[in-house]
């Protein structure tokens, strides 16, 4: 901790509100929360694309893709999972001061994490997206094999098997992938997104 004290915080040259006039758009979170292959990554690379088409400035933080570099050295234990949304939200907070809509998919199993990363930033920057979809839907999508692995005990820590999943109390936004197709999940997100004026 010693070495803290030698670390200052240093202002940038150009601000959050300038880029958002710049870009015409706010700066914010929507953080994708749900179980194992209920579609988080899916719907948030369509939307990335709705965005893109719009000339609106965004950029997709992807669970998986995260663990390839930045989050290499965590493993799937409570602890591990806590720091892997630990750093993702402080990643998600520089996209946000960059002026960009940052995209985060992650399981992220518990209400206490995904609290800790609104608390980040701004009141209004962070939107918790809560796709929905029953376990058993899951299970039966289930495209990269995990929960059959999870079920022969091949992966511990699994979520929604082995361990738990907490759902949102007061998600911004609920889209039921049970329900509605990719395509219907990100019309709903834009025209939430429009009514909240914050595209």
């Amino acid at each position: 901790m010693g070495g803290q004290r030698n670390i200052v915080w240093h202002e940038a040259s150009i601000t959050k509100e300038e880029r958002r006039k710049k870009y015409k758009h706010r700066s914010f979170i929507l953080w994708f929360t749900g179980l194992s292959a209920s579609g988080k990554s899916s719907i948030a690379n369509a939307f990335a694309r709705w965005l893109f088409e719009h000339e609106k400035q965004s950029y997709v933080l992807d669970g998986d893709n995260i663990r390839h570099g930045l989050n290499s050295d965590l493993g799937f234990n409570e602890h591990d999972r806590k720091e892997n949304i630990r750093r993702i939200g402080e990643v998600s907070k520089l996209f946000v001061d960059s002026g960009q809509i940052v995209l985060s998919a992650f399981i992220s199993p518990y209400c206490q994490d995904r609290d800790s990363v609104r608390q980040l930033v701004e009141k209004g920057e962070f939107l918790e997206v809560y796709v929905k979809c029953s376990l058993e839907e899951c299970e039966k999508r289930d495209p990269k094999g995990l929960y059959q692995k999870a079920r022969n005990h091949e992966i511990p820590h699994f979520t929604g098997i082995s361990a738990p999943y907490e759902e949102p109390l007061h998600p911004e936004i609920i889209l039921d992938t049970e329900k509605y197709s990719i395509e219907e999940c990100v019309q709903q997100l834009s025209s939430n997104l429009i009514n909240l004026g914050l595209i």
